[in-house]
């Protein structure tokens, strides 16, 4: 019995379930933002029209904005197990804190979204340039365009000067993430679509894990 006990939390401790977990946030963090970009005009100004041309791929895209979030949650989970005893109290602090409130963003702005999307139903002549829904527009507009993508940058820096000083990823990746989260913090007033570069760079680090398991069984 304690020895069934000690084989399945190994396979739970396994590194290959955050690559997986890693993946599936990407994918389909992707999946969202090409969802909502197809539909939703990135002007924050505009005036909803876009709420008559049909709301299914918005919807689509707000009902996998939870299970991206419970595949972030466990990629961060098992990169936290991975670090162990090397993990430093002041930079995990800061690593779980921006995880957190960046799901919590995430989650705040798709609920605002989804709220605009039962008013127009509600009444779809109303809300449309209304205050109201300039009101919503513009806050998921500020939580995912200003708050989230600063945030996420916060994440990969101290993700990357974890993996730099443990040796998570290699010193390329981490390097990389520095990279990213300078592109998130100045960039993302000027470049649109700057937030896909983070699920991108959530990606190659998962694939790293992934490949780093494979290369340890083959040793093995």
């Amino acid at each position: 019995m304690v020895q069934a006990t000690g084989l399945t939390r190994a396979r739970l401790r396994a590194p290959r379930v955050a690559a997986v977990a890693g993946i599936l946030f990407s994918v389909l963090l992707l999946a969202v933002f090409w969802l909502m970009r197809r539909s939703v005009p990135a002007d924050p100004l505009e005036p909803g029209a876009w709420l008559h041309g049909g709301t299914g791929n918005v919807a689509l895209a707000l009902n996998l904005v939870p299970f991206a979030g419970v595949a972030f949650l466990w990629f961060v989970g098992f990169l936290r197990d991975r670090l162990g005893t090397r993990e430093d109290q002041f930079f995990a602090t800061i690593f779980f804190g921006s995880a957190v409130l960046l799901l919590a963003m995430l989650f705040a702005a798709a609920a605002v979204i989804g709220a605009v999307i039962l008013a127009f139903h509600a009444a779809p002549n109303v809300l449309i340039n209304s205050a109201t829904f300039h009101f919503g527009r513009g806050l998921a507009y500020g939580m995912v365009n200003i708050y989230l993508v600063k945030t996420a940058s916060v994440f990969m820096m101290t993700t990357s000067t974890i993996a730099l000083y443990t040796g998570l990823t290699p010193r390329w990746l981490a390097y990389g993430g520095y990279a990213v989260a300078a592109i998130l913090l100045i960039g993302s007033y000027y470049i649109d679509w700057s937030l896909v570069v983070f699920p991108f760079w959530v990606l190659l680090v998962s694939i790293n894990i992934w490949l780093k398991k494979d290369e340890r069984e083959v040793r093995s």
